[in-house]
């Protein structure tokens, strides 16, 4: 198993950038992370965060392959913004040299993730769902003239309108799924034909917003009073319509009255909005059959996310013949 990666290889990896601290390095496994082998070093005078990419025959989604690649260049986009907590990273090694896979080397904040923060009061966590809206809203604010996975990753080709870049990135779901056997030839054919039909109500010219893409408890760092010191994890940034980022915190339970006000700005609310929320849900949806076919490898929970999806998707074609 990868991530059962020995003391002797960790230290090694620490080492290579740090060869001052040669004794006393601790190392505690991060186990809520699901992707990344992660660790917290810990260090005579500091602590650090050592994040392992997964071996690409893991089984990973078209957007995964080598996205620790566009992690140090977001961070310092968000970080330029100088309001977003977010951590720096100090090494990016791809050098291969010690273990098959990238590694980062990060600041460690101080906190606890949302996820283990069960003695919030109500009103305390609707004011971390407050400010989550408030770094939304600056987060957003960070545009680009082209759409897509931009980063050095490269799992597309950039786009210039958000429709193009959309069908790109469902297509290429929908492929890998027929791939691995998710989806057959036919049923992978019904879901690009469902795309193809409501096209154009992706034509409604959205900025190229920065958006983090896995808004959820285990992500958000905070101090003991709730108040939010980091978001992590922006390998799986993308850019463009700040709705499908919507949907994913709809998906996660961000997405309350709390929220909305910290961003300061309403949803929308039209008929074309609801039914572009229900393609990026879909779109959220489907890695789980990826995943479940191949790393998680689970037949039966793959076909329930299978299942619901065709839920879903004949939901809307009801709906709209």
């Amino acid at each position: 198993m990868w991530k059962n990666i020995d003391k002797n290889t960790l230290e090694l990896l620490i080492l290579k950038h740090f060869s001052e601290e040669k004794s006393n390095i601790t190392f505690y496994p991060i186990t809520t992370g699901k992707f990344n082998a992660s660790f917290i070093v810990k260090l005579k005078n500091r602590d650090l965060v050592l994040r392992i990419a997964p071996p690409q025959d893991t089984g990973l989604i078209f957007y995964e392959k080598n996205m620790m690649a566009q992690e140090p260049g977001i961070h310092r986009i968000v970080r330029g913004k100088k309001g977003i907590p977010v951590p720096e990273i100090y090494i990016y090694d791809t050098s291969h040299s010690i273990v098959d896979s990238d590694y980062i080397i990060m600041e460690k904040i101080d906190g606890i993730t949302a996820t283990d923060a069960h003695f919030l009061t109500k009103n305390q966590w609707d004011n971390v769902l407050y400010q989550i809206g408030e770094y939304l809203r600056e987060l957003h604010s960070i545009t680009a003239e082209e759409y897509g996975y931009l980063g050095e990753h490269h799992p597309m080709e950039p786009q210039k309108d958000w429709a193009s870049a959309f069908r790109v990135m469902w297509n290429k779901m929908v492929n890998q799924i027929v791939d691995v056997e998710g989806y057959s030839k036919m049923e992978g054919e019904f879901f690009t034909e469902l795309l193809d039909k409501y096209i154009e109500i992706f034509k409604h010219n959205p900025a190229s917003s920065l958006l983090h893409m896995d808004i959820w408890h285990q992500n958000i760092i905070l101090d003991r009073s709730g108040k939010i010191v980091g978001i992590v994890d922006w390998d799986r940034a993308l850019w463009g319509d700040v709705e499908i980022e919507f949907s994913v915190l709809d998906y996660c339970g961000i997405s309350e009255s709390p929220f909305w006000k910290g961003y300061g700005k309403e949803r929308n609310a039209s008929e074309n909005a609801h039914l572009r929320n229900v393609f990026y849900l879909l779109y959220e949806i489907q890695k789980y059959i990826v995943i479940y076919a191949t790393r998680r490898y689970n037949p039966m929970i793959k076909e329930q996310y299978k299942n619901q999806v065709f839920r879903i998707a004949e939901s809307v074609k009801r709906k709209n013949n």
